[in-house]
């Protein structure tokens, strides 16, 4: 078939010629958006060439391992800090807040240790005693900068020089830091069990003075305990949550097939059981309205009263409760004349979820494409990951003056470790001192990391999209191969999906691109808008808010939008190999033509996989919770000792629920395609000997007649 065929409608409003040999996805194909094509595959071999120049620039040790004021990360291999692999800090009261010490942006030396002090000690008191109890001063020396041992040294040359902190507090390591080691006794704040500290400067100090760094980073440290009680039950519980996993599968499994047969049923019991609720509803407002009769007041109205706080009061008028009766009155009237009006159509929806289960019965593979395009999302996520790592770590070490006096003018200038004593800065400025302050650069590749990252984010989002359209125009070639088999199953190719998968890789990579191309788009536009709202939260400008809630609102309705045209445009794809836009426009007119099937098939379908998503994930997850509360007697002696039994219990939920999700995925696709099948069929053919219909026989009986011109059917 020529892969210029015509639309349905023509140019000139006539219809489309009917094709004898027309028997599903075109073979005859040629490749379609080459441009497209050209340009995804040299913004991949980019996007490689990026990761590949962040690899050799970056260094992930800038993450991973705590840098000292000398630019050393502390516990690296082969290195003098090979065993020291916690920063200490001189004097933390310097440091504003524990954001600023994870940033290492503190203004105090800062030392690589082996472990962090585990008692109050004082510069002063441990030259005082060092002749008489050396073990002291060895314990305090560890802390002092390395190479230093010269007790004899003044406190005040000592201390301008920053040899040694002036003070050492009982800490304990988190973020391979030390941070002071904060308790709550009797709801007051302490640090091993003491109130107060000297400061080595003469003062005795609070401990409330340290409040500002307690208050973050004992939740930190309190979240920290309970992350390692969650990675504990993970760890011995783990092979419980696969065997959730794997029944969720089962029971996904299951309701697929059962959708055969109990579509129907399930949906119209939905439906009446809203027609029987609305109904009541009716009966107990005429039951208010009756009973409210006579009683002093009830026949006030709203007006009457006016506004009230409390709505209570609006409970107790007859009118309030015949308003509420002719509302749901209205809507029960209006649920019915659908069912009446729509029943043909809601009847072809049913029947449609039917044909999808059949379908997925005689290609069962496609059950586990899924699992194809979560692999090709982890790639993506752990590249883009990766890359973005190793691009924020580009950066070359900075160092700068760190000064005592703020009157110094080279204060926070950068400078050269190596040649900083040479210069005339530390006489300027007594105690001054080069150290690394962060990572960044000067080079043009430095200056230009922010584009990097966002094109690192960009072509992440266009792969993402480019694997999620690939699956599901390999999913539509393969049902809709089923769709047009005359005689099923006999006439289904061998390897359907295979085959469909070989179609779009070969032929349609340019088209794929093109339309992730248009998604990514929006998405970053979504993702900047999110981040300017994140900066302009402190704003006092209304109007600069409203602007962007409205862009926001407009970009998440124009994703939602393009997602629905993208889909149906791939199916089209999948089936006559056109390009995107060509296929794009025909899905389109060709849904508009058939609107009302379209809103009646999506909402039977969304409600149906809803209510199975449901069913899998709180069957599953009711399973697991007498399971893992050791309620069930057989398994009791099984059920591993948990600290928080809700962390499997809420694994297997989500995740029972995302596995349903794939499963069910792969059925929306289903049946989304063999709607569009459906309703070209029904332009196609008209169910005569020479242009036979090639839906089921089901689909065929609901129609009621045996020929049915094009026109006429697409109404």
């Amino acid at each position: 078939m020529d892969r210029d065929e015509e639309n349905y409608y023509g140019k000139h409003g006539e219809p489309r010629k009917f094709d004898p040999k027309f028997r599903g996805p075109i073979h005859n194909r040629r490749c379609t958006d080459i441009i497209c094509c050209v340009i995804f595959i040299v913004v991949i071999l980019g996007y490689i060439a990026l990761g590949v120049v962040a690899w050799v620039h970056g260094d992930p040790r800038k993450v991973i391992y705590p840098t000292d004021s000398y630019g050393q990360f502390c516990g690296q291999r082969d290195t003098l800090n090979e065993n020291k692999t916690i920063l200490f800090y001189f004097n933390i009261l310097k440091c504003a807040s524990p954001v600023v010490l994870i940033n290492l942006q503190c203004p105090t030396t800062q030392l690589c240790v082996s472990k962090c002090p585990d008692r109050f000690a004082t510069y002063i008191d441990v030259q005082a005693s060092y002749r008489y109890r050396p073990d002291q001063w060895n314990y305090f020396r560890q802390f002092c900068k390395p190479g230093f041992n010269n007790p004899r040294k003044s406190v005040a040359q000592v201390l301008r020089d920053e040899d040694c902190p002036s003070m050492i507090i009982p800490s304990r390591p988190f973020l391979k830091r030390c941070f002071p080691d904060f308790s709550t006794k009797n709801g007051v704040l302490t640090v091993a069990n003491q109130t107060t500290f000297k400061d080595g400067r003469g003062k005795t100090r609070n401990v409330t003075d340290l409040r500002e760094a307690a208050n973050g980073i004992n939740n930190v440290l309190d979240a920290r305990s309970v992350g390692m009680k969650i990675f504990e039950d993970y760890a011995i519980s783990w092979y419980w949550i696969l065997i959730g996993l794997f029944i969720a599968m089962l029971l996904s499994l299951l309701f697929l097939v059962l959708l055969r047969f109990t579509a129907g049923v399930l949906f119209w019991i939905f439906i009446f059981g809203v027609i029987g609720i609305i109904g009541y509803g009716i009966w107990h407002c005429y039951w208010e309205y009756d009973h409210l009769k006579g009683i002093p007041g009830s026949d006030l109205t709203v007006y009457d009263i006016g506004f009230q706080t409390d709505f209570k009061v609006y409970l107790q008028l007859r009118q309030t409760w015949l308003a509420f009766m002719i509302i749901l009155c209205g809507v029960e009237v209006i649920i019915i004349l659908m069912l009446i009006f729509l029943r043909n159509r809601i009847r072809i929806a049913i029947a449609l979820l039917k044909e999808g289960s059949r379908a997925i019965g005689y290609i069962m593979s496609t059950l586990f494409y899924p699992i194809v395009t979560f692999l090709l999302i982890a790639i993506c996520i752990s590249y883009w990951a990766v890359t973005a790592v190793f691009l924020a770590t580009s950066g070359e070490p900075v160092y700068k003056v760190m000064a005592n006096q703020t009157l110094c003018k080279y204060a926070n200038l950068t400078c050269d470790p190596e040649t900083f004593n040479t210069t005339n800065v530390t006489k300027l400025c007594p105690g001054a001192q080069c150290t690394f302050a962060f990572y960044g650069g000067e080079s043009l590749y430095h200056k230009y990391i922010f584009i990097f990252q966002l094109a690192n984010a960009f072509v992440f989002l266009w792969l993402v999209n480019f694997a999620i359209a690939l699956g599901q125009c390999t999913l539509a070639g393969a049902f809709a191969s089923y769709y047009w088999a005359y005689r099923k199953p006999a006439d289904i190719p061998l390897w359907p999906l295979f085959s469909s998968f070989g179609r779009a890789i070969r032929y349609h990579t340019g088209s794929l691109a093109f339309g992730a191309l248009i998604l990514a788009i929006v998405q970053l536009i979504r993702v900047i808008l999110e981040y300017l709202d994140h900066k302009l939260k402190g704003t006092q400008n209304s109007f600069t808010r409203f602007l962007l809630c409205c862009l926001k609102c407009c970009f998440w309705c124009l994703e939602k939008f393009l997602k629905f045209i993208n889909r149906n445009a791939y199916i089209m794809i999948a089936i006559y190999g056109k390009n995107f836009c060509t296929s794009a426009k025909e899905a389109f007119f060709l849904l508009m033509r058939n609107v009302v099937r379209v809103a009646v098939l999506d909402k039977v379908t969304d409600f149906l996989l809803f209510l199975g998503k449901i069913l899998v994930a709180g069957g599953v997850g009711v399973l697991a919770f007498f399971f893992f509360t050791q309620r069930i007697p057989v398994f009791a002696q099984e059920v591993p000792m948990l600290n928080y039994y809700w962390v499997p219990l809420l694994t297997v939920i989500i995740g029972s629920y995302l596995v349903a999700h794939g499963f069910f995925s792969v059925y929306a696709m289903c049946v989304d395609t063999l709607f569009l099948c459906f309703c070209e069929d029904l332009e196609r053919n008209d169910g005569s000997t020479a242009k036979p219909y090639f839906m089921s026989a089901s689909l065929h009986r609901i129609l009621g007649k045996k020929k049915l011109s094009p026109k006429k059917a697409a109404g």
